[in-house]
């Protein structure tokens, strides 16, 4: 069985998905990069994929690490060094016949790049509606989950059913 990899271009989906924008633009992008991540770690759970985000310089120069926060490998690039070269650098070092490796940006040359090396290309609208799609199935088998657990068991067993039907339509004449 392949291994999946997603890799997220972590400011890409920032300015593009709607609610982690607005958080950007009211100067909150400490508050967006903290939601992308909760949310990709949730998406992990559901996905099973090994989820890498990668952040670049731009806002935060003089920070390169990586780290593991939630369920997710989080790498900060060194400041001279995009986010998107990173990236690429990366889907070609970890593609194998054994790994499928998808980057999630919808930055059309970083899309070309990748989708030339081998790696699947995701953009940002995509994978919210993946994950949108994740969260509604993990509701929706909650819910089942619930019913089914929710329902009492019925007591009496088919004769004894016969029984009470043939009582009551005894009774009823």
């Amino acid at each position: 069985m392949k291994k999946n990899i997603l890799i997220v271009d972590a400011y890409n989906m920032i300015g593009n998905w709607p609610k982690l924008n607005k958080l950007k633009k009211d100067d909150r992008l400490e508050d967006a990069r903290d939601l992308l991540l909760q949310v990709l770690s949730d998406y992990h759970k559901q996905s099973g994929a090994q989820i890498i985000v990668v952040f670049d310089a731009m806002y935060v120069p003089g920070l390169s690490k990586s780290y593991r926060q939630y369920t997710l490998q989080v790498i900060w690039t060194d400041e001279g060094q995009t986010a998107d070269s990173y990236i690429e650098s990366l889907a070609g070092e970890l593609m194998t016949p054994l790994t499928t490796v998808t980057v999630a940006t919808s930055d059309q040359a970083e899309q070309w790049t990748i989708f030339s090396q081998g790696a699947l290309r995701k953009p940002a609208w995509e994978l919210a509606q993946d994950i949108k799609r994740a969260r509604t199935e993990v509701k929706r088998t909650a819910r089942q989950y619930q019913d089914q657990h929710s329902l009492r068991g019925n007591p009496w067993d088919e004769d004894q059913l016969e029984d009470l039907k043939r009582l009551r339509d005894h009774l009823s004449k």
